[in-house]
Parts: structure tokens; sequence; C-alpha cells
């Protein structure tokens, strides 16, 4: 039976997990876990890579000390839009910058005086955020920072990972397109684009779809020396675009939820939606597995739970997950609501997120959240009303119904936001797999070695080996009025 070690980076967590492959399941066995850090410094927020490193040898040590020597891959992907930028010698010239970090504030409407907004989206059909890459690589520019002054190649963080796994200097696909300067009609990237806002191109790496085999990993890692021959496999790289390899839809018309610290939702596509529609709704057009595209909303998601939960930590008191949903099961229903829109200046920053929302309630002449489990009850149904708005223009876009809403990940264990969904959309919404992404990952390693012959049969495979719950929608009309109250506070 071969077996695949995935590396799955989150923003704010890690895993490496083995993957055993057989005619009849999946089987996944968490190897190491380890937290995801940001580290501030000098007014400017980044991330620790060199620790992510060490955490990625710290996997295949505990792999390598399990006693089993049988790996048939090794591939990493992690979240989207940050990356390296590395000197002709293949040396990093600094910490990534965290997506978050304040230097993108504004940034946006200066690139667009150069380049006009509706001329982006036409070269890239990527959605409009100010944390996407195009617009961190301008603040370089505005700044003068001598890193890209002298800057010979550009990675995405999975492609800096795998670098140092390989020596092979390569962005796969689905990272590529999230930067917002891939042109997915030229396949190539968007040269002269980023020429007129002077920056620099010679530092492109080639582009590489998912399921290319970078190589052997690297002999100069010298306690791993004798596993030098395992190949590792650039996946989908781009956690999202993982864990959509792992939807197990049978359906066509589904739309699915990647419902983590973000939420992801969309469709799969079989080549770029860019249209005046797609543009108004702010749609991405993300790169898939085999061929296909993410045609897809970002949404807030459980970052506002975990911002929340780590204010609650700082007061002294310690809640589960699950205690955090129970919570907010049995407050007060239908009351007041946020938007979590990604671009929203009233939930950028996590500091102090419950005094956020309840600024937000009074700012827009709604009630203001008594207590923690009215706070929660809020961003539930919140989530669950931005995926009724973004449904609708999902199938606006694509023009069609779609039968059912897949959620994967994290969330497709929140038994409540799951039935709210369903009852906010009135669409049955299938909840599994929670290892998407991991599996997703394997699923692509399985499909380059020769283990599996399809997404198609990777999909079959996973439904088999998931445990997946269906909830049907209960018809309400206390949602229809509270979706009529969420327009109005709604950005798109």
């Amino acid at each position: 039976m071969p077996k695949f070690l995935a590396f799955d980076i989150g923003t704010s967590a890690g895993r490496a997990m083995l993957g055993t492959l057989s005619a009849e399941d999946l089987a996944l066995e968490v190897i190491h876990r380890f937290p995801n850090h940001s580290v501030p410094a000098r007014g400017t927020l980044y991330w620790d890579i060199l620790y992510l490193w060490h955490e990625i040898l710290t996997g295949l040590r505990k792999w390598r000390d399990g006693g089993d020597q049988d790996l048939s891959g090794i591939g990493v992907d992690t979240w989207a839009v940050d990356f390296a930028l590395l000197d002709k010698n293949g040396a990093l010239l600094g910490n990534p910058v965290h997506n978050r970090d304040a230097r993108t504030v504004g940034v946006m409407e200066r690139v667009f005086e150069t380049v006009p907004r509706e001329e982006i989206y036409a070269r890239t059909g990527i959605q409009f955020m100010q944390i996407n890459t195009l617009y961190q690589l301008y603040a370089m520019v505005l700044a003068d920072a001598p890193a890209l002054r002298n800057a010979a190649v550009f990675l995405t963080i999975a492609d800096l990972l795998n670098y140092w796994l390989t020596g092979r200097q390569e962005i796969e696909f689905t990272s590529a397109t999230c930067t917002q300067f891939y042109d997915p009609n030229a396949g190539d990237w968007a040269r002269d684009l980023l020429t007129r806002l002077n920056i620099p191109v010679d530092m492109l790496p080639t582009v590489v779809q998912p399921g290319t085999i970078l190589g052997p990993l690297n002999a100069a890692i010298p306690e791993l020396a004798d596993n030098a021959a395992i190949p590792v496999i650039a996946v989908a790289t781009h956690d999202t675009a993982s864990a959509v390899a792992a939807v197990p839809a049978e359906a066509d018309r589904f739309a699915y939820i990647s419902s983590g610290t973000w939420s992801l939702m969309g469709a799969e596509v079989r080549s770029p939606v860019i249209t005046p529609e797609s543009l108004q709704y702010n749609f991405t057009n993300e790169g898939g597995v085999n061929g296909t595209y993410r045609l897809l909303k970002n949404i807030l998601g459980m970052w506002l739970v975990q911002a929340c939960q780590e204010a609650w930590v700082r007061e002294g008191v310690i809640f589960t997950h699950s205690e955090l949903v129970q919570m907010a099961a049995v407050a007060q229903p239908f009351g007041p609501l946020i938007d979590p829109y990604p671009n929203s200046p009233d939930f950028r920053v996590a500091a102090d997120m419950p005094a956020r929302i309840r600024a937000f309630c009074a700012r827009t002449g709604q009630p203001i959240p008594a207590d923690r489990g009215a706070v929660l009850r809020c961003v539930f149904e919140s989530l669950a009303l931005k995926y009724r708005q973004t449904l609708e223009q999902l199938e606006i876009v694509l023009g069609h119904k779609t039968e059912v809403i897949h959620i994967v990940g994290g969330g497709a264990r929140n038994d409540l936001l799951c039935q709210m969904t369903a009852d906010a959309t009135n669409r049955p919404v299938v909840a599994g797999p929670g290892e998407a992404t991991t599996m997703g990952n394997i699923a692509v390693q399985a499909i380059a070695t020769g283990y599996l012959t399809s997404l198609q049969e990777a999909r079959a495979l996973i439904r088999h080996s998931s445990n997946l719950t269906r909830y049907e929608p209960s018809v309400s009309s206390a949602w229809d009025d509270a979706y009529t109250r969420f327009l109005d506070i709604a950005d798109m």
C-alpha cells in the first residue's frame, strides 16, 4: 500500500500527515502538529519562515524515526498571496511579510491610478483584496524596498519550501494564479502589467502544473540523506485548491465552502469566468486541479471566532471550540448582524474582535450583543447569510442553479453552522471531509505517481473514506427576514 507524506500549513497551524492508500480507503495518521505565528518587529508583521522550515524537518524526522521507510511522495500546501524574495545565489532576502501588515493600506487605489481596475480583472480574473500579492509588491515599489531591487527570484511560500526540499525554483499553478498578475488566458505571467507598475519581471520563475514531480528530496539535508530518492511533488500548493480537489461531489452542479480561518465559497469550472457580472460581484478565478478553475469569493470565516477566542483568553477566560459553538447555539437567534467581507476595515485586524463587532452593530443602528454567546451567534448567523448572498451571486455568474453545497475543512465539523447554512440558503449541505486539504494534497500525489488514474477516482475514494453528514434545509421566514436586514448592512 503506497504511503504519502502531506505537509499542510495554514495561517494559524500546520501539520504533517501520513496517508496510506488502499483500493477502498485513504487512511490518515498525524505525524506532527505545530502552530504558525506571525511576528511583529518595528512596525512590520512577518511570518517566521525559518521556524516553519524547522517544523517541516521535524515532521520528516518523525516520519523517519517511525521506522517505515516506504514513502511514495511528499507534498506541501500553504496559504496563498504571501511570498519570499531570493538573491542570485538563492539566499533569502528577508522574512516574508504577513498579508495583514499595514503596508498595503490604500495601495490598491494607487495601482488603479496606473492600471485601471477593469483592466487588471480582464487580464487576471482575480478578485480585489488589498492582501493580494500584486499590492504587496507595489507597496515595496512605493517604499523603494532594497529587497525588491535586489531580488533575483520570486517564490510563493509553498514554492519556497519546495525549493528548500528539492533545489527547484518554480511556482505551482494554483499559487501563481492567486498573485493577481498571472494571465490564465495567455497561460503566463502578465509581465507587461507588472512593468507598467515598475515591478521587476525577471525574477518570475516558470509555472508548473499541480502534480509535477519536482525531483528527489534534496540530498543536502544531511540527516535525511538515506531518504533522498523520495519524490517531492508540487501538489495543489494553495491549500484551498487542495481542499477543493477533495470535495466528494457526485453531482456536476455543486457549490463548495472550504471552511476554516477563511471561508472560500464557489464552484468548480473548466475555464475562467471573466465577465461584467463576475467583476461586479468580485469573484475570483483561481487555478485548480486537472485543468479546472475555482470560481469563488473569500469570506472572513472562522477567523472571526478565533479572534474573539483570543480576546477572551487575554481576559483570563478560556473556551474550547465546542464550548464556543454551544454558547452560540443557546443564544437568542436572529439578533444583530455583521458583514464578514474580507476588505472590511471593521474586521481587518484581530485586536479586540468582540469590541469591533459591538462597534459595527452600534454604528449600523442594531442592538449591541449583550454577552459572549450573542457575539458568537451574530458571527455564525452572519456567515450563513453571507453564504446565501454569495450563492445568489454565484448562480447569476454561472447562469444556473446549484443543487447542493459541500462544506469541507474544519468548519464541516460545526453542526450549528452547517445547519444554519442549509437553512439560510435553502440548499442541502453535505459536510465533510474535515481533513479535505490533506486528502486533496495526497490525492494529487497519488495521481502524479500513478496510484490513482484521475480526479474522479480520487473523489470517489475520498467519499468512501469519509464520514459525511447531510443537512436538509428547514424552511423558515425568519431567515428571509434576517437576510433582508443583512443586505442593508452588507457590502459585496
